[in-house]
């Protein structure tokens, strides 16, 4: 075992065993199952092709009770078929006897896909690792498996069972698009190339805090510079009038109590968190760029950073040598709000070392053709956020702790 608290595939011998893979396949689908966004699919390839040896069985959701694409994952192991350059299996069963008497017959460079882990009530269920691991899924596959491999970071931010379950009883570690997670986001947050700015935006006030006053308090970022509704709350907090539509904005989504929070962080951290000079107003689609000083203005709604705080925050990001992306700037999917949130991605590939938070800012990126301009794109929104701000994720810690049993017993 490495200097790392955790396995990986490079410490297990693979070949020929029978590998359970926890993999993140879920994405966006129109009603008649067509995939419109494969990029989920597409990440797990590297882990499978470094299994090439081994028997690969894959666990995976797609979406959630209740909504119109929780379907089957049978379209999922199509496409993820085309992108490994062999057959990936899809068994209609998940530890029932045909996909236990599927597994048992596997031979060696075989890879199934499982159905979709949430049509099993308990996969959702928020527990402890050690009573997902007394489960009917997890007593009736672990005796088939040799080892556990998570590679679905997006969902580690959640105590599921097919996330942390099997880590009681098999030797586990991390898949490839873990690990990379892992590394790259600790990258980001060691801080250790400077400057190291963090831009936070989006409409999640709460978790933008928690990340600004994690990544402020040990001492990652230099520079925090805020966009989106994270910024109009701390603008709200200095004192400036936002005005009434931004303002009921901001209620209705439950963050008035984050403008306290928000005038404690700026008063703690003076002088490291940049806030917008101007913004862009919404006038029946039209942008309106007024500066801060002369808000409130007619009633409109803030949907994006004006010019001179794109010119300014740019100016800032070329000139970092780490740069950490997470939440849109504003209003992204129309038009003229976009502009915020492309000019932060275009001045962030100049730095070093860029990261591009998973979610929305991910998808902007994408969207634009910047993919390979960024250091690292996170494949995870939630998940990411809560590992900025310096949560525990449990898919992640359950796997450090069965390292810790299997270097024991070692």
């Amino acid at each position: 075992m490495t200097s790392r608290d955790y396995l990986t595939i490079d410490d297990f011998d693979v070949d020929g065993k029978t590998v359970l893979v926890r993999v993140d396949l879920n994405v966006p689908m129109d009603p008649e199952e067509n995939i419109l966004d494969d990029m989920r699919i597409k990440s797990h390839i590297p882990t499978l092709k470094d299994l090439e040896d081994a028997k690969v069985v894959l666990l995976a959701h797609q979406s959630r009770a209740g909504k119109s694409d929780f379907t089957t994952t049978k379209p999922h192991a199509r496409r993820m078929s085309q992108y490994l350059g062999k057959e990936v299996e899809y068994v209609d069963d998940i530890f029932g006897s045909h996909a236990r008497t599927r597994i048992a017959s596997m031979e060696k460079g075989d890879v199934i896909l499982l159905e979709n882990v949430r049509f099993y009530a308990e996969e959702s269920l928020k527990r402890p690792a050690k009573e997902h691991a007394q489960t009917h899924m997890v007593k009736k596959l672990s005796p088939l498996m040799d080892i556990f491999l998570n590679d679905a970071f997006a969902v580690s931010h959640r105590s599921q069972l097919s996330i942390t379950g099997f880590t009681e009883v098999l030797p586990s570690g991390a898949g490839r698009v873990m690990e990379k997670e892992i590394t790259s986001l600790d990258r980001g947050l060691k801080g250790s190339e400077c400057p190291c700015i963090f831009v936070l935006g989006g409409a999640k006030v709460d978790d933008s805090l928690k990340v600004a006053e994690n990544v402020l308090t040990n001492g990652s970022a230099d520079r925090v510079l805020l966009t989106g509704v994270v910024a109009n709350v701390m603008l709200a907090a200095i004192g400036v009038d936002i005005g009434k539509t931004s303002m009921d904005f901001i209620e209705s989504q439950g963050y008035l109590d984050q403008i306290e929070r928000g005038k404690q962080i700026m008063d703690k951290f003076d002088g490291q968190i940049g806030l917008p000079e101007d913004v862009a107003l919404n006038d029946d689609g039209k942008r309106v760029e007024v500066m801060v000083d002369e808000l409130p203005a007619d009633g409109l709604p803030i949907n994006d950073i004006g010019i001179e705080t794109i010119v300014a925050y740019s100016k800032e990001l070329r000139n970092a040598k780490t740069v950490v992306l997470n939440g849109p700037a504003g209003l992204s999917e129309v038009e003229p709000f976009a502009l915020g949130t492309h000019e932060v991605i275009k001045a962030a590939v100049h730095s070093e070392y860029s990261i591009a938070g998973g979610g929305h800012i991910s998808a902007e990126v994408r969207n634009m053709g910047y993919d390979d301009r960024f250091s690292h794109l996170s494949t995870g929104g939630g998940a990411c956020i809560d590992y900025l701000a310096g949560m525990v994720l449990p898919g992640i810690e359950a796997f450090k702790k069965a390292a810790s049993r299997y270097k024991h017993n070692s």
